[in-house]
């Protein structure tokens, strides 16, 4: 069976074409600048030439399309026609709490992922456009939706409710939801292969650092706690959003600066973090080659980074009474030797004995970077969300024959 994997955004598309007999990624590319007569399409077939094009691509359906013309294409292409695509994931960053596992598209389905446009506004309607347009572009090829939350909906009232008037929850359903559930539900698992142990049996704190980054406390490979929140801006420091505040400084800030709402919340989005600590840049390179140069706040933007990521491991070690392993995950996590270190040096009272050869060492495969002594396992596994979408969606279609 093939499963193409669609993750949608307002102007932009990205896919992947998996075989699911050998896990192979048969092709993967994306479309930008959709809505445009220049959008930029990348195709990248296995074993063959990268092919790229600028071209009039207005809408959603039409950069499916164009993506189906490409995959089956006599050159570009690596399957003989449409109907060799047996399914399509998409991934929807917020289910609210009606989706607790990926599902199937209907009209309810679609119906519920629109009732949650205003708590994943960015998201959400995006995602939607994808659906909409895999249903055009490919009538009668099954579909399924797979949820960043759903992975965090095992966690108990205790971690996902805030402390404020229960009747905000029973009316607008203000909690928890936690963000990065595909990739926190995939580095478990491969943790638990790598460390020869069985998932029930872990207790583990995944972290996915990366332009948004949020970490997770799983038991038994159930998530147990997240640090995103009701949205993806709570939680740690991330390259443009502010992560935990005082929730104060928000009416403070708009009446000292006359901002309107949407201000506010476009500071904290896309104008804080990294970016705004260190005045140079969001991305971590950037950061780093910056700070090891002498730049003052640059270094002051990378040590506030580890220190919340360091407070964020301490409190969920504490709130599982334990941990087994440390995982780090995603472009920063998976590539940035100067923060896992930055971090690891730190963690000595939970018994981690970091490796700093293993550590700065560059590479792409899983591994260990805590000695053999240590008695908290620290691991490097890179995320691979689109798999775990490509096997839900397998999964779902499986149950239809």
């Amino acid at each position: 069976m093939n499963v193409l994997v669609i993750n949608a955004g307002s102007s932009s598309l990205k896919y992947q074409l998996f075989r699911m007999e050998d896990a192979s990624v048969l092709a993967k590319g994306k479309v930008e600048r959709i809505g445009m007569d220049t959008a930029i399409v990348t195709h990248e077939p296995a074993g063959g030439a990268e092919f790229h094009e600028v071209k009039e691509i207005l809408e959603h359906t039409s950069a499916i399309r164009r993506v189906v013309e490409l995959l089956t294409h006599p050159q570009q292409g690596v399957v003989s026609a449409m109907s060799d695509i047996d399914a399509v994931g998409h991934r929807v960053v917020h289910g609210g709490e009606a989706f607790k596992h990926s599902v199937l598209v209907n009209d309810e389905v679609k119906k519920e992922i629109r009732r949650l446009f205003d708590l994943a506004p960015l998201h959400n309607p995006a995602a939607m456009l994808g659906i909409m347009a895999a249903e055009a572009a490919m009538p009668g090829v099954p579909q399924a939706v797979v949820f960043d939350t759903a992975f965090h909906q095992t966690m108990l009232a205790q971690a996902y409710l805030y402390p404020v008037p229960m009747a905000l929850y029973r009316r607008h359903k203000v909690r928890r939801y936690g963000f990065h559930g595909t990739s926190h539900k995939y580095v478990s698992e491969r943790a638990a292969l790598l460390l020869g142990r069985p998932l029930a049996e872990l207790k583990l704190i995944t972290c996915h650092i990366g332009n948004g980054a949020s970490c997770a406390a799983i038991v038994g490979g159930q998530s147990v706690d997240t640090s995103m929140g009701m949205t993806p801006l709570e939680g740690l420091m991330m390259g443009t959003r502010s992560g935990d505040l005082d929730p104060a400084i928000v009416p403070y800030v708009m009446g000292k600066e006359e901002l309107t709402l949407g201000e506010v919340n476009s500071m904290l989005n896309k104008h804080s973090g990294l970016g705004a600590v260190s005045g140079i840049s969001s991305d971590m390179r950037e950061i780093v080659e910056a700070m090891e140069a002498g730049d003052k706040n640059a270094a002051l933007a990378f040590d506030m980074y580890a220190y919340r990521l360091r407070k964020y491991i301490g409190a969920y070690a504490a709130g599982m009474n334990g941990v087994d392993a440390i995982v780090f995950t995603a472009g920063i996590g998976e590539n940035s030797a100067q923060l896992r270190r930055a971090v690891c040096e730190q963690l000595t009272y939970l018994g981690v004995a970091f490796d700093a050869d293993a550590n700065a060492v560059r590479s792409s495969a899983e591994r260990r970077i805590s000695t053999a002594a240590s008695m908290v396992a620290v691991l490097v596994i890179p995320t691979n969300e689109e798999w775990v979408i490509a096997q839900d969606t397998y999964n779902l279609v499986q149950g239809l024959s």
